[in-house]
């Protein structure tokens, strides 16, 4: 009884420890994450365990070639061909899989083989029914060799644990040559080093999507090898003479054809693990990186404190809804929180755009910037409630400013590299607004010399004939009318964040650039188009078309879609097309359009309502639009129509690319009932609650909380609106009332209150 009685006080914190990892109890927020969400069709996402903003992403890839499996795993396919240290998150390009390993009984085998053939190589078949995934976890039995593969990871390093049946032949191979995009990319040069008996280190040079990106790798096992060969181009490397020069030892190799075999003999159900860790600067940071992350063989450990770190991540925003609710709407915030990635080492040291090893100061860094995505809903997010992040995000995007030759912002930066993907230079509204929306930890001069130098480069995509003409020229430049939208809206962004410091000057010429839209939109057709250096219009013409010809002048996209691309100005947009009811019939055509014949090149677009693509990004913003045309209940309605069709909680709920967590981030807002049509804006715009109650933890430490009452699968519609008890009669959500913290109440109904949000203000950010 003494006894008890001594230990009663600790007995609270007992619960609390043991609880989360039992199952007792109410479920942990990371329990409702489904990771295969998005990984069937055209998400492109993985089931991989990783960290909140990893570096480390170690998981199984079931295809490198194709381009709808960039994220290396494709949930159809029924092998597997190892399990690789790094995945991208929802891109629409392969890349990365970097340094794949793959147990295997009997004799070895070093080719990959076929889909169709898994037995021609070390492809392993397996089955849904033994594959499972949670929060930090992920496991898999190989079905023709009877090992069970379980991994987690935490920040820089991860842990495999293979169990394998009784043979005298057990292996597992580290495959130097694998990277997804293995066809079209190239393998420049790698190296494996055998530190000792149950050490390896190693590295690749890969021209890929990104031109020039080295990685090292450390791995440690927990039992010594039996026997360890080094394969290059099939045969083990022994040394002979001056004949295979390269190989001074059967303990190093360099090549472009590199495997490495540790070797076993096994009893039955043993557990042999792998300690792994990447580094873009060295072997020895990789060593450095495993040690002081994982300096046991705490797999369980692992596993428990990467989930609690998504608890913590999840717990920024908690809401009250269904199962269906929660895991889709905790899967949207998991998927958002996956990218970009950390890309420092424990020392600091990263890789730059130069080349040169840089250490980070003051901020971490971070690699994996998808920007013409991204800016548009996931950087918003951030500035709202991942702010310390999105700070050290800003200033990685001014390092890699710093280390350009051509002092230019990121386009779209992988791994210490540009690859000069999309249009546009939309890493501006993510600092502006940023900045606009208080993140601190950035010098603001230095970003603001950053983002006028960046509009004013005189050699970026047609930015010299934007500038002297007032729009991109169609016959100078692919993807002209899209690249002036999206200049336009930059250029407001530069202009804001001018205003903000007190610089009239820049402020009024942006201004004026910001006004560009205007020189593209073809008032006897109500739509944008292409413009040549002759100030004539590109014909023929279809605004429907897409991806050839004259279709040219879009990006991923059509002329319909992208008429609707001013969010700096809406209103002026709504005057060019003819007032409210024209510019809301001709949201009505968008979504009512009925394609004759498919365009064989936009095949890959999901996510269609007539010609509303909400698989890709130009759309995303669309609907929103009814709301400045006084017609609020039709963004309601279809906000409600994509919810319920285009995400959840199976493989195959995402309907496009999840491009390292837009389409999430939509979602994410959309179902608290508010979205930034106009990042770097002071308002969001009010759509139609998806979740009956959300609490969102705000940087600053306020609280926000969202109810909608009486919501239901048929009462999609606002009634009302009181905001922090107030009448709240407009579609248009003030930053100023959002960033103190407070209250937004719904009232739901079955019908739309033609009443609400049809008469206030609308915002004019111009």
């Amino acid at each position: 009884m003494k006894i008890a009685l001594r230990y009663r006080a600790f007995l609270p914190l007992l619960i609390a420890t043991i609880v989360p990892f039992t199952g007792l109890g109410a479920p942990r927020l990371s329990d409702y994450i489904r990771p295969f969400v998005g990984t069937q069709g055209e998400g492109n996402t993985y089931p991989v365990p990783s960290a909140p903003f990893g570096m480390v992403q170690l998981g199984p890839d079931t295809d490198r070639d194709l381009w709808d499996t960039a994220s290396g795993y494709e949930y159809s396919d029924t092998s597997i061909m190892g399990f690789t240290l790094t995945h991208l998150t929802g891109t629409g390009i392969p890349d990365l899989g970097d340094f794949l390993f793959m147990p295997q009984i009997g004799e070895p085998k070093l080719v990959v083989g076929t889909k169709e053939n898994p037995d021609a190589g070390y492809r392993a078949r397996y089955s849904h029914e033994q594959e499972s995934a949670s929060a930090g976890y992920y496991k898999v039995k190989h079905l023709n060799n009877d090992v069970t593969i379980e991994l987690t990871a935490g920040e820089r390093a991860g842990i495999m644990r293979f169990t394998f049946p009784q043979s005298d032949h057990a292996s597992i191979m580290t495959d130097l040559q694998h990277f997804l995009s293995g066809k079209r990319f190239k393998l420049i040069w790698s190296h494996v080093r055998v530190e000792d008996n149950a050490t390896i280190t190693g590295f690749h040079l890969v021209n890929g999507w990104a031109k020039e990106r080295y990685l090292y790798f450390a791995a440690r096992y927990s039992r010594p090898f039996d026997n360890h060969r080094i394969m290059s181009n099939g045969s083990e490397v022994k040394y002979d003479s001056f004949r295979t020069y390269r190989f001074r030892s059967r303990n190093e190799a360099a090549g472009t054809n590199l495997q490495f075999l540790a070797e076993y003999k096994t009893r039955p159900n043993e557990v042999i693990m792998v300690k792994v860790a990447v580094s873009a600067v060295s072997a020895a940071n990789a060593l450095l990186n495993l040690d002081s992350e994982i300096p046991d063989w705490g797999f369980d450990r692992v596993m428990n404190e990467t989930k609690a770190k998504w608890d913590r991540e999840l717990s920024r925003i908690e809401i009250e809804g269904s199962q269906w609710d929660k895991e889709t709407f905790y899967t949207g915030m998991y998927h958002a929180f996956l990218a970009p990635n950390l890309y420092e080492d424990v020392t600091g040291e990263y890789r730059g755009l130069d080349s040169n090893i840089h250490r980070a100061k003051k901020s971490t860094n971070y690699a994996v910037f998808s920007l013409w995505d991204t800016f548009r809903a996931t950087h918003p997010l951030f500035a709202l409630i991942q702010a310390k992040r999105d700070a050290d995000m800003i200033n990685s995007l001014l390092a890699h400013y710093d280390q350009s030759a051509d002092h230019l912002l990121p386009l779209w930066s992988l791994q210490g590299n540009e690859t000069w993907c999309m249009i546009g230079y939309h890493a501006v509204p993510v600092i502006v607004d940023g900045y606009l929306k208080g993140v601190k930890g950035f010098d603001k001069q230095r970003a603001y010399n950053a983002i006028r130098t960046t509009a004013m480069n005189p050699d970026y995509d047609g930015l010299e004939a934007y500038r002297r003409l007032g729009w991109v020229p169609c016959d100078q430049e692919n993807e002209s009318a899209s690249k002036t939208l999206e200049y336009a809206f930059d250029d407001y962004c530069v202009a804001q964040m001018a205003k903000a410091l007190g610089k009239k000057d820049d402020y009024e010429y942006f201004t004026r650039r910001a006004g560009s839209y205007k020189n593209v939109f073809d008032s006897s057709t109500s739509h944008v188009r292409g413009k040549d250096s002759q100030g004539k219009w590109r014909t023929p013409f279809d605004p429907h078309g897409y991806g050839e010809g004259a279709q040219n002048d879009f990006t991923e996209a059509t002329a319909a879609q992208y008429t609707f691309y001013n969010p700096q100005n809406v209103p002026a947009m709504i005057a060019l097309i003819g007032g409210k009811e024209k510019f809301a019939k001709q949201l009505d055509d968008l979504f009512e359009y009925k394609e004759p014949v498919k365009s064989q090149a936009a095949e890959d677009i999901q996510g269609r309502i007539g010609e509303y693509w909400h698989g890709n990004e130009p759309s995303h913003h669309i609907i929103y639009l009814y709301c400045y045309a006084g017609q609020p209940w039709k963004a309601a309605r279809r906000l409600h129509e994509v919810i319920k069709t285009q995400y959840g909680n199976k493989p195959n709920s995402l309907s496009g690319n999840d491009d390292c967590g837009q389409m999430s981030a939509w979602y994410i807002f959309t179902a608290l009932g508010f979205y930034p049509v106009c990042p770097a804006s002071d308002y969001y715009v009010i759509g139609s609650p998806a979740v009956p109650k959300a609490v969102m933890r705000l940087s600053n430490g306020k609280k926000f909380t969202m109810q909608a009452e009486n919501l239901s699968d048929e009462n999609i519609y606002v009634q009302s609106v009181k905001l922090n008890g107030r009448n709240w009669n407009t579609p248009f959500l003030p930053y100023r009332e959002l960033k103190n913290g407070g209250t937004l109440v719904f009232t739901m109904g079955p019908q739309p209150n033609p009443a609400w949000g049809v008469n206030g203000p609308v915002p004019e950010c111009q």
